[in-house]
């Protein structure tokens, strides 16, 4: 059927069988551990930022509102070129945090002040450590070299995030 197309359209169908197998080439690549990675880091940075806009109405502590306003920025600037690298796979990222996330939120919402505060801190703790494993894995066996580069290139910034973390979290107690 292609080459019947072929002969009747020329030039444009090579043109759209082209851009097809560049598709289903790009979508090949995709798959995997690398598509589970961007689809994860997608989810874990939208709730980052929404939890992080949380912390910045419910906390009484300075040090853990100044925390939630760098998860907003930094996951925000993320979360940006995480969706320009999908965009240019052909990967169709999640429009929202996932479930799990939307519960913590949804537990988090309801408590202010010094109970938010370490419950907040605790989660971000324990979120980040296993953000840094997941980019840790990624940036060192990932197969598609810009998801690789994503991950090696926010590794530093989320370390940085857990480390600032945990001061705050012992301050909080």
């Amino acid at each position: 059927m292609t080459q019947r197309t072929k002969v009747w359209l020329g030039t444009v169908t090579f043109v759209l069988t082209a851009t097809i197998a560049t598709a289903q080439n790009t979508a090949n690549r995709m798959g995997g551990a690398d598509n589970t990675f961007i689809m994860k880091a997608a989810q874990g940075g939208m709730a980052e930022v929404e939890l992080g806009k949380l912390a910045q109405a419910n906390a009484s502590s300075d040090a853990v509102k100044q925390f939630g306003q760098r998860m907003v920025d930094d996951h925000s600037k993320a979360n940006d070129e995480l969706k320009r690298i999908a965009a240019d796979k052909g990967v169709t990222l999640p429009s929202g945090p996932d479930a799990k996330s939307q519960a913590t939120k949804d537990r988090l919402s309801k408590l202010t002040g010094k109970e938010f505060d370490r419950a907040y801190m605790e989660d971000m703790v324990k979120d980040h450590r296993e953000d840094v494993a997941e980019f840790k894995k990624e940036a060192n066996s990932g197969k598609d070299s810009e998801v690789k580069g994503f991950a090696s290139k926010t590794l530093p910034t989320l370390e940085e995030h857990l480390k600032l973390a945990e001061q705050t979290l012992s301050s909080t107690k």
